[in-house]
């Protein structure tokens, strides 16, 4: 199939559960790769009763078919309005969207189940029900076809990373701090089997869980609590020698690792050396820069050769000022030169959906979206399934 020239919108709904985001792109045929131009963004908080649903269901030790065939579908109907609301507040002729859905469990690794051992993932939202909304057809389901031939399914936007940031002269990590947080290590002048790309452990999940016990809110608004705290340096040593933390890329991570059970274990350690809230959040936040700092260090440093690095970050850890001074300061004496995706003109919230269109567009045009060097699958693979209008 010759590839064309489209208008995709990308949606994605991260591990945090907050909401939807959504990015309309237009996705061009390249000489060696897509050119991609971002056309707009926006972003969508879920409906409280919708987002409760979503975290008792990712947290649920057991569940109903019935709880998770209306979330399923409930989820598609929250996707189609806002793409739908988009379209509207940025009129244009959308001609396929990427959604990504909400993951309720991933597996990536085999373990035993019913007499066999194999890996699994399951992200909701009805493809139907977005298509039906909006009569255009709508691919979904990325990961499966990336754990089937080997690997973990994740991560899946160092496509997009590669196709914008790969420099022939610099360094670039990309950064991504949602819920869980994962990088892309791009080498000057790398091919893309030379790309390193991991989760490195928790991003934002973890403090917005503190955040909403200690201080009634979703998250700590530009690291403000956590600025007025003290990092208590023993549960952070501790927290550190979690065997995830060890294990070598690829590797993948989300709320199974460090959801709800994993924060009130970290909170109980907090308050067994400080009642203060924001000692607790400032724990938390030196928890996820110590993490992706060390990940670097001990993963990616030495691959990314001689010269400076671009160190470039996105989602909504970027907005936690916080966060960001703590990075600096671990990844600043490693060569590196902290900066956000709006410094090369891609606003943060909007890096994963438009990574989505991306995979859309691939897909649709029978091409590979997942690189094997960062999923750790055996061969390239086209991704998702299409559902047609």
């Amino acid at each position: 199939m010759n590839a064309k020239t489209m208008v995709v919108a990308g949606v994605m709904s991260g591990t945090s559960a907050d909401g939807i985001d959504v990015a309309l792109v237009r996705i061009a045929p390249g000489t060696t790769r897509p050119r991609l131009t971002l056309l707009a963004h926006e972003g969508f908080r879920f409906p409280a009763a919708l987002r409760r649903a979503l975290l008792v269901a990712m947290n649920a030790g057991a569940t109903s078919t019935a709880e998770l065939a209306r979330l399923n579908w409930r989820l598609g109907i929250a996707y189609a309005e806002a793409v739908a609301a988009t379209i509207q507040r940025h009129p244009m002729r959308v001609e396929l969207i990427g959604c990504h859905g909400q993951t309720l469990y991933h597996q990536p690794r085999a373990a035993a189940y019913a007499g066999r051992a194999f890996a699994c993932t399951w992200q909701a939202g009805e493809a139907q029900a977005i298509t039906a909304a909006l009569s255009i057809p709508v691919v979904s389901n990325f990961r499966p076809a990336d754990m089937a031939a080997g690997g973990q399914g994740a991560p899946l936007v160092p496509l997009l990373d590669y196709v914008l940031f790969a420099h022939n002269k610099r360094g670039r990590v990309l950064q991504n701090i949602g819920g869980i947080a994962n990088l892309t290590a791009i080498p000057a002048a790398a091919a893309p089997a030379q790309v390193i790309a991991f989760d490195t452990g928790p991003g934002n999940m973890v403090i917005d869980a503190l955040a909403q016990a200690l201080l009634g809110r979703p998250f700590d608004r530009n690291g403000d609590a956590a600025a007025a705290g003290v990092v208590l340096r023993p549960v952070l040593a501790q927290a550190l020698r979690n065997p995830y933390f060890r294990l070598r890329p690829p590797r993948t991570a989300g709320r199974e690792q460090f959801g709800r059970e994993y924060a009130a274990r970290f909170l109980s350690a907090c308050r067994r050396r400080s009642q203060r809230p924001q000692d607790a959040l400032a724990t938390a936040t030196a928890l996820t820069a110590e993490t992706i700092a060390a990940s670097y260090r001990r993963f990616v440093h030495r691959a990314m050769k001689s010269g400076g690095v671009d160190y470039i970050v996105s989602g909504g850890g970027a907005r936690n000022s916080t966060l960001m001074a703590m990075l600096a300061q671990r990844l600043e004496p490693l060569g590196c030169g902290l900066a956000t995706s709006e410094d090369f003109g891609l606003p943060a919230q909007a890096k994963e959906a438009a990574a989505f269109a991306l995979l859309a567009w691939q897909t649709w045009h029978r091409l590979p979206g997942n690189l094997p060097a960062a999923t750790g699958a055996a061969r390239p693979a086209i991704l998702g399934q299409v559902t047609y209008a």
